[in-house]
């Protein structure tokens, strides 16, 4: 008999088979030795109260075992020789995109400007001895997108239409750990995610597919309204039937591109901020509820926190728990601050995104850059922190309760971010639209978990990467851009995703919308 049940159990009694096993056996009313096999189906913290509690559903196999069946697994059939599309860009959109392809039955060519999962991590070092940033391979740009070295986050909020499961089942396959079949808010880190990718190109040429690093496309090749394929840097022209466009929101360049060409782009609402970092063992104690913090059986605390000041959203962003924050500037002259953590997130250190909602009509000082005029705000403020920051990618620093009250920092406490901080009076210098709207949400943050709001936390500036300002728009059936036929614009970068699988999604259902432009009639 195989059954499934719901349990709520302790954090220690969650944590290992041993302690679990013989509870279910007793809810079941058999021995243990009768329990040939246990699948943990769902698992998620219910810190509500300092009783902290976890809910579990099991799938239990009593005196029989598990069907092989229930193992997923995929067979990317040789597509060497098949109709051809150009996938620019080897982030999660584009990735997700070749292996979808792949199952379609097409031969994906993958462009990326940056390097290989091994060369990113090269140039990431030399990026940490140096300070000096190569505009190709970087936190943001290279194999496997700005996700690659990040905490690995997988869950999401998005609507998208997509197979959830089935992304988790191809990163699971691929090498990522069991956790994120079951866990409410999966991640996969940064020691581990890396590994996933290099997996999933090896799957992608073993199947006749392309990769190509250190491939930037500079043109597009067009015949009237339909795309032909791009042109690289090298001079290089490659064809194909169809084009996905999924750079990424970091690649400003093809926007300029996109409308020196005269293909359409739209302005969009985005976000910006600061990254926030508190200590780990403050976040444990805030979140739950409880002086001695997390203890041995609960993972290191998260939070998420939103609030509305003026009709604008402010929220936290891409937190991580026992993370560290890393330059992720892209370009010269630019101070950029994202997050990341390893799959124990052990370090000391806790930080968050805060970002504020911009909307168009917030940008009237830009109006002259028309759809780009976000674009152009970000690569100001950018430099702006760059400048306050010594312009060595050091960063302007203020401690949180400093920052709120609008006096300068005397001294800083210790941060994770290894090129250092300088102290900025970075309430006078932020735009005033960011500025007061995040004072006021850290305001309300601490009132809704006292301790929160703290002299001893630190905000860093600046978080500049949370979304793109300009949306490539398309087709809401059939994914294509609205004027040019077969060009799929796709994931984070057209402004359609926003997070390692909602653009995995994303990059799944632009490859189905492909073989749909190919079968009209299928």
């Amino acid at each position: 008999m195989i059954t499934e049940l719901d349990i709520v159990l302790s954090p220690k009694d969650a944590s290992d088979e041993k302690y679990y096993k013989p509870i279910l056996a007793k809810k079941l009313k058999l021995s243990t030795s009768q329990i040939w096999g246990i699948k943990i189906l769902r698992k998620s913290i219910d810190a509500r109260r300092r009783n902290i509690l976890v809910n579990l559903r099991f799938r239990v196999a009593c005196e029989e075992n598990f069907p092989e069946s229930e193992e997923f697994t995929f067979n990317y059939s040789n597509v060497e020789g098949k109709k051809k599309v150009v996938v620019v860009g080897a982030g999660p959109a584009g990735l997700f995109a070749a292996l979808r392809l792949i199952e379609l039955g097409y031969q994906p060519i993958v462009l990326e400007r940056g390097k290989s999962v091994e060369g990113r991590k090269k140039d990431l070092g030399e990026l940490h001895r140096t300070r000096t940033v190569n505009s190709d391979s970087n936190y943001s740009f290279g194999e496997g997108g700005a996700g690659t070295f990040s905490d690995g986050k997988l869950y999401t909020r998005s609507k998208k239409r997509g197979d959830l499961k089935k992304i988790l089942r191809v990163l699971h396959f691929h090498g990522a750990q069991d956790d994120i079949l079951f866990d409410a808010h999966p991640h996969i880190g940064t020691d581990i995610l890396p590994k996933v990718i290099v997996r999933i190109r090896e799957n992608i040429l073993k199947a006749g597919g392309e990769v190509h690093f250190s491939t930037k496309v500079v043109d597009y090749i067009l015949e009237g309204d339909r795309i032909c394929g791009v042109t690289t840097e090298s001079g290089n022209k490659i064809v194909g039937d169809g084009v996905i466009l999924a750079t990424g929101h970091s690649a400003r360049d093809v926007y300029r591109k996109l409308q020196q060409q005269g293909i359409e782009l739209e302005a969009k609402s985005f976000a910006m901020g600061v990254r926030i970092e508190h200590s780990q063992e403050l976040i444990d104690q805030i979140q739950y509820h409880n002086p001695a913090g997390r203890g041995a059986y609960l993972p290191a605390a998260s939070y998420s926190f939103v609030h509305q000041v003026e009709d604008r959203g402010v929220y936290s962003f891409c937190m991580c728990p026992g993370g560290v924050i890393v330059p992720a500037a892209t370009g010269d002259r630019q101070q950029v601050v994202n997050g990341m953590s390893s799959s124990n997130r052990n370090t000391a250190f806790a930080n968050s995104g805060m970002a504020v909602e911009i909307r168009t009509q917030d940008l009237k000082d830009y109006q002259q850059y028309g759809v780009l005029a976000g674009l152009y705000f970000q690569e100001e403020l950018e430099e702006k922190a760059f400048i306050e920051g010594g312009e060595n990618l050091t960063a302007p620093a203020q401690r949180m309760g400093d920052f709120v009250n609008g006096r300068k920092s005397s001294s800083l406490p210790k941060t994770s971010y290894q090129p250092g901080v300088v102290s900025s009076s970075m309430h006078e210098w932020l735009p005033e639209h960011i500025r007061f709207r995040l004072q006021e949400g850290f305001k309300a943050f601490g009132q809704k978990s006292k301790g929160f709001l703290t002299n001893e936390a630190i905000i860093l500036g600046v978080e500049s990467r949370t979304s793109s300002p300009v949306r490539i728009p398309r087709e809401r059936e059939n994914f294509q851009h609205i004027r040019i036929e077969g060009l799929f614009p796709c994931g984070e970068g057209a402004g359609y995703a926003g997070g390692i699988v909602s653009a995995a999604m994303d990059g799944e259902q632009c490859a189905d919308a492909f073989d749909r432009y190919q079968n009209p009639n299928k």
